[in-house]
């Protein structure tokens, strides 16, 4: 697929609260559709900054293409149904379950709740994990007014399991513990 050069950040065709889908369709920035497409948008910058953040250099590696693969997802989410663009496979989502199983096996099993915490970046993950929820969410309710290919969906819901491990391993490996709740205390 050809690179597409922007040449020109501002249009002034959005002043009136409408905006371009991939191949023109014009559309409401309350839109169900821009909203889960702008979600991702937003999840993609905050893996930016928790790159910025992670020590761990497999991570941050493994941030960079899920970040490209948040751009393609992205794409599709910003595409009117049968709109040809390139689109996220099931390959993408078995490696990603791979990374969760494979961070697991370094990692004491859970028996409580933690605390969202620890270093710099094992906080922005765990914040990335968040924002990957509610992204999720986002596309539940588009795939409730239109069809969206249902890679797009599962690919969410692993990736916030994935970011939670890796806040947990990026902790561990950057030598913070992990804080549990306190139930009960005054």
């Amino acid at each position: 697929m050809a690179k597409v050069r922007i040449t020109k950040v501002y249009t002034k065709t959005g002043d009136e609260g409408l905006t371009s889908l991939i191949g023109g369709t014009r559309v409401s920035k309350a839109s169900s559709k821009v909203e889960a497409y702008g979600d991702v948008d937003e999840l993609n910058a905050v893996l930016g900054i928790a790159r910025t953040a992670v020590l761990d250099k497999d991570l941050s590696a493994m941030l960079k293409a899920i970040q490209n693969d948040l751009f393609i997802i992205g794409a599709e989410l910003a595409s009117p149904p049968g709109f040809e663009v390139p689109r996220i496979g099931e390959g993408r989502i078995t490696e990603l379950e791979s990374s969760i199983d494979g961070l697991l096996e370094e990692l004491k099993p859970l028996k409580e709740f933690i605390l969202p915490s620890g270093s710099a970046g094992g906080a922005y993950l765990h914040f990335a994990r968040t924002v990957s929820r509610r992204a999720e969410r986002k596309v539940v309710k588009l795939m409730e007014e239109e069809e969206v290919g249902k890679n797009v969906l599962v690919y969410l819901n692993r990736l916030s399991d994935l970011l939670f491990v890796m806040a947990r391993a990026e902790n561990q490996r950057s030598g913070y513990s992990e804080t549990f709740v306190e139930f009960g205390k005054k």
